[in-house]
């Protein structure tokens, strides 16, 4: 197989539009802190022969830097082919050619598609690479967007509803799932690690950017604080959320203390302790001793019921700066009639 001549180079909304697998080359650090969603990390650096590169291009001369950079590289061609082809082989469908990308767009993803192209591989580099591609996901948030709440105190069964809609002209982006975490002290129990800051709003902007690219008219999401977790919603999202219309969920509290014994109750006694614990000072030590004891006795509804209190004084407390609401009494409802009800409602105008 013969060199390709060229390494084709292409802006991030034309790099998104094509087929074939992307190629993240940066460090592992790099990637974990933060990358293009679907995206496969082969770094051609590990993350202290990054830093060794850096200090040296800091210290002495990119010359001495890409010297060194050779130096690495060189001895792991072999292994990086066989990755290479191994990429391609597993890669579905008829394009088997690579998207790269580095944190610039610079010498690292050049190089690899050069390595690549050596085997006969086609390749596209993403100008400016990953930091082009942030500026993309950051502007997602910067547009107009249909946006309608889901509201309603603890239990009501917010996310189970917004993920049981099927409509053409609702768009429900689930901010918890795409977290990991419920926003509460309770919200990561049961849910796997969180991604970073940075990939939650990756992830996020992907899904904006999906529904721009669909029928939907609105987009559903269930109404937060500004922090999932460690997860933050970005700061321009997060302003248009708080100025769109919100749709109450109203339950009985026999019905959200079962809900949430439910969800909780999987959990090891331990780990239920624990976040108890970390708003033992906004429970005030009353209801933070009477739900330690009850479940220490696996009394899972006492317990629901002793924070339950708390949460609602916090719900309400929030509830009086909204405006535009529309308040739906859902208790006794399954999911499907309670979506019924909901999409019956004369609903306040976006």
């Amino acid at each position: 197989m013969s060199e390709k001549p060229t390494n084709l180079s292409y802006p991030v909304t034309d790099f998104r539009n094509l087929t074939s697998q992307i190629v993240d080359v940066r460090s592992p650090s790099e990637f974990s802190q933060g990358h293009w969603p679907g995206a496969i990390n082969i770094p051609l650096f590990s993350d202290n022969e990054r830093d060794a590169i850096g200090k040296s291009y800091k210290r002495e001369s990119r010359l001495k830097a890409i010297l060194i950079g050779l130096k690495f590289t060189i001895p792991n061609t072999k292994k990086l082919l066989e990755i290479i082809l191994k990429t391609i082989a597993n890669k579905k469908g008829s394009d088997k050619s690579l998207r790269i990308y580095c944190w610039r767009g610079g010498m690292r993803s050049a190089s690899f598609a050069w390595l690549a192209r050596t085997i006969g591989i086609k390749t596209y580099v993403l100008k400016g690479g990953y930091k082009s591609y942030r500026k993309w996901v950051l502007n997602q948030f910067e547009s107009d967007l249909p946006i309608r709440l889901i509201g309603g105190k603890t239990g009501t069964r917010k996310t189970d509803l917004l993920n049981h809609i099927n409509h053409k002209n609702i768009y429900v982006i689930d901010l918890e799932g795409i977290a990991n975490h419920r926003g509460s002290s309770f919200g990561s129990l049961g849910m796997e690690m969180q991604p970073s800051t940075q990939q939650f709003e990756n992830i996020l902007a992907e899904s904006i950017d999906e529904f721009n690219s669909c029928e939907a008219i609105e987009i559903w999401l269930e109404a937060e604080s500004s922090n999932l977790g460690k997860c933050r919603i970005p700061n321009s999202l997060n302003k248009k959320m708080n100025k769109a219309p919100n749709i109450e969920i109203i339950k009985a509290k026999n019905e959200r203390v079962d809900n949430l014994v439910k969800i909780y109750s999987k959990n090891s006694q331990s780990e239920l302790k624990d976040a108890v614990n970390r708003i033992s000072k906004r429970l005030g030590p009353n209801r933070t001793k009477e739900a330690l004891v009850a479940i220490e006795k696996k009394d899972w509804p006492k317990a629901c019921e002793a924070m339950l209190d708390y949460y609602d004084r916090c719900y309400e407390y929030e509830l009086k700066k909204k405006n535009n609401i529309n308040s739906i009494d859902t208790s006794g409802l399954s999911l499907d009639l309670s979506l019924i009800k909901i999409l019956n409602e004369k609903l306040n105008n976006l």
